[in-house]
């Protein structure tokens, strides 16, 4: 099965200001091995950008920007959304169908939001899903840590079995894609 690797919104306004998502260096790291690895494979690694009319991701600002420390390359592909769903008004999922792609690796900010949102609707678009444990990250909430919060989407996500296709998560170590041919 085809793979593509999706990073979601590791942009500088979340990254590179205080204060930081958690982990922010450890999540970009393994990030990078990831990126490296999927380009290693033929793999396509998408970087998916929020933007918003107004600041602070406004498209083309420094906040809207990729964060610092990211390997991101030429090659890779680039997609704007303006929603946590990165296939709303996209067109994700014609560019993966395309490819032929039939799973994705999804990885990247902000855990509650933009990656359970993505998650969820790449299941339901029928892709198989690899979440990236340890590669996923947000920032504290009056409510829960950062640290609780991606605890609850690695524990929640999987169990989502109605839509027929499997979510699964692993540490960004244990992920290995297959060459894309």
């Amino acid at each position: 099965m085809k793979t593509a690797l999706l990073i979601i919104d590791v942009q500088s306004g979340m990254f590179d200001h205080e204060p930081r998502a958690d982990q922010a260096d450890a999540v970009i790291a393994r990030l990078n091995q990831l990126a490296a690895a999927a380009r290693a494979a033929g793999t396509p690694v998408v970087w998916v950008q929020h933007e918003r009319a107004s600041a602070p991701l406004t498209h083309g600002s420094a906040e809207w920007q990729l964060a610092r420390g990211l390997d991101a390359q030429p090659d890779d592909h680039y997609l704007r959304k303006t929603t946590p769903d990165s296939f709303l008004r996209t067109g994700l999922h014609q560019q993966l169908q395309q490819w032929g792609v039939g799973q994705l690796v999804i990885a990247g900010y902000a855990s509650e939001f933009c990656i359970d949102t993505t998650t969820r609707s790449a299941a339901a678009h029928g892709y198989a899903i690899i979440l990236a444990s340890d590669a996923h990250t947000t920032h504290d909430k009056d409510h829960a840590s950062a640290a609780q919060i991606r605890a609850h989407e690695n524990a929640t996500l999987p169990k989502l079995g109605s839509f027929g296709v499997p979510i699964l998560t692993r540490a960004a170590a244990e992920i290995a894609f297959p060459a894309n041919t």
